[in-house]
């Protein structure tokens, strides 16, 4: 006989089978019991979770001439239950709404529902990812639902509740299927263990759960992935780790304390060797915003174990970490990689990506990799109508804390210094603003510095973006080169200079997370 995969293996075939889903089986039970079936049902949650199992259970049960008096679950031995369960019956159907999600599939099926059952009472259509169906074939499908015959259920199973129109949704029972959580799918890796005869690592079984994100039958799957990697051994935490191709939580506790310490060569260090021992730089970064996510909650939880969900080693380096910054700068630290991650999902160069930002925080100290990680800056002035193009426009800076006024001496003098720093400066601002400030001129003017534009795009999207602008590069410069005098900015006069071979492309303003209206 051919191999059988876990996951199919050991599928529930009752609702006592089903595990981490009790609210659903119990309901549903207590319908089959005292014969108040509905006739829709709409069965929510993430992949895996258990809501094709169910659908099919209550196939099975609705027409188990035994169900009633097995406490709601189906008997799995009388005809209908075996046709059902081999998919030979004529009342049970099954439909992928991802490949056959038109109008015309829809339409059969509201032929076919005028035909009652030709065993059993009632005829089951079970439709997977409904919420892919046409805006078409969900009109076709109401009709149906809105006057179904006595003998059809409808069991709609969708990851994304939120496309299901609310005309069939109102019709619906709707079940929320919850992730599982990371002990419950411990417990069913254990159990599993001693039905197949293979032993497995407290730490292992951890390391599968974590990696599940919550579904079973993700859990399952690696599992068998890794029963077959270690050939009949025991299972170890080590060899799950090289299953999956991920890092021990060591490794984000080390590039952790790099960063806070502000050394960029060890941080380097300790990607290469996670690299080198075949772990894939975008895994790694998801991984390390996870850690930092841990780190983060930890923090803000007074160390609520059931939210952190990790194992007790992991715990300890956790709250030890947690210990090293403030929440402020967790969050900080957190977007930025959340930002990076994003990049690297298009990215040829994921390792080059990361490699880069691991330096740029950990460039300074670590509190002052904070502070510019995370700004905390007052509540921006009301904006100003653009002067014109010709004329230095004062950035429309937030009102800040109590500060030193600034300092209008010497401005000949700071516009060297900030002339001599600037692409240092440029550089602190997010990547995709970066790009605005490229071929810009510096000179002085008796209001303060004057970042000339030589296009008007650069110009319009500079001045208005108040979070990585020239706002932000007049506070980076106040903050590490001690110059404190107003930046004002303008677009350069014609013929002022020669016109910029380089300018702002479609795919860079698309890259610009902020939305700006720019008059003709």
């Amino acid at each position: 006989m051919a191999y059988q995969a876990l996951y199919r293996k050991w599928r529930p075939t009752t609702f006592d089978e089903v595990v981490g889903q009790e609210a659903v089986t119990e309901t549903l039970k207590n319908q089959i019991r005292t014969g108040k079936i509905g006739h829709a049902y709409l069965f929510c949650g993430t992949r895996g979770c258990g809501k094709t199992s169910v659908a099919k259970i209550l196939a099975r049960a609705v027409n188990c001439p035994e169900a009633a008096a097995l406490n709601g679950n189906p008997c799995n031995a009388c005809s209908i239950c075996t046709s059902i369960s081999r998919g030979s019956s004529m009342n049970v159907f099954e439909i992928d709404a991802a490949s056959n999600n038109g109008v015309d599939n829809i339409r059969d099926i509201r032929e076919q529902v005028e035909y009652p059952p030709t065993e059993g009472k009632y005829k089951v259509y079970i439709i997977d990812e409904v919420h892919m169906l046409s805006t078409g074939a969900f009109n076709a499908l109401l009709k149906t639902l809105e006057e179904p015959p006595a003998y059809v259920i409808f069991i709609l199973a969708t990851t994304d509740p939120q496309k299901v129109p609310q005309t069939i949704l109102s019709r619906c029972q709707r079940y929320d299927f919850r992730r599982m959580k990371k002990a419950t799918l411990m417990a069913q890796i254990r159990k599993l263990g001693e039905a197949e005869g293979f032993t497995a690592e407290e730490k292992a079984c951890a390391a599968i759960a974590e990696a599940a994100d919550g579904s079973m039958r993700d859990a399952l799957s690696i599992l068998d992935q890794c029963l077959a990697y270690a050939k009949g051994e025991p299972l170890t935490y080590e060899k799950v780790l090289e299953v999956l191709g991920a890092a021990d939580v060591t490794v984000f506790s080390q590039l952790f304390g790099a960063v806070v310490e502000g050394n960029a060569a060890k941080a380097l260090s300790v990607v290469d060797e996670a690299v080198a021992s075949g772990k894939e730089a975008g895994l790694l970064l998801n991984d390390y915003i996870w850690y930092l996510r841990n780190l983060l909650v930890c923090a803000s939880s007074g160390n609520d174990e059931s939210i952190l969900e990790v194992n007790e080693d992991s715990l300890e380096l956790i709250r030890k970490d947690a210990a090293l910054l403030p929440v402020g700068s967790l969050m900080g630290m957190i977007s930025d990689m959340a930002e990076l991650s994003a990049r690297v999902r298009t990215s040829t160069q994921k390792r080059v990506l990361l490699e880069v930002e691991l330096i740029r925080m950990a460039g300074v100290p670590a509190q002052g990799a904070a502070v510019r990680t995370a700004p905390v800056r007052a509540a921006a002035a009301p904006a100003r109508p653009a002067p014109a193009p010709a004329e230095p426009k004062p950035a429309s800076a937030p009102a800040p804390a109590p500060t030193p006024k600034e300092d209008l001496s010497n401005i000949g003098e700071k516009l060297q210094i900030v002339k001599s720093r600037w692409q240092d400066l440029v550089q602190q601002l997010s990547p995709s603003n970066r790009v605005l400030f490229g071929g810009v001129e510096l000179t002085e003017a008796r209001g303060g510095i004057v970042v000339i534009f030589k296009n008007r795009i650069n110009f319009t999207l500079a001045s208005k973006n108040q979070e990585n602008g020239l706002i932000r590069l007049q506070e980076i410069a106040r903050e590490t080169l001690g110059v404190n005098v107003p930046f004002l900015a303008r677009q350069a006069k014609p013929g002022e200079f020669p016109e910029a071979e380089e300018k702002i492309t479609d795919e860079d303003i698309k890259k610009i997370n902020f939305p700006v209206d720019i008059e003709n």
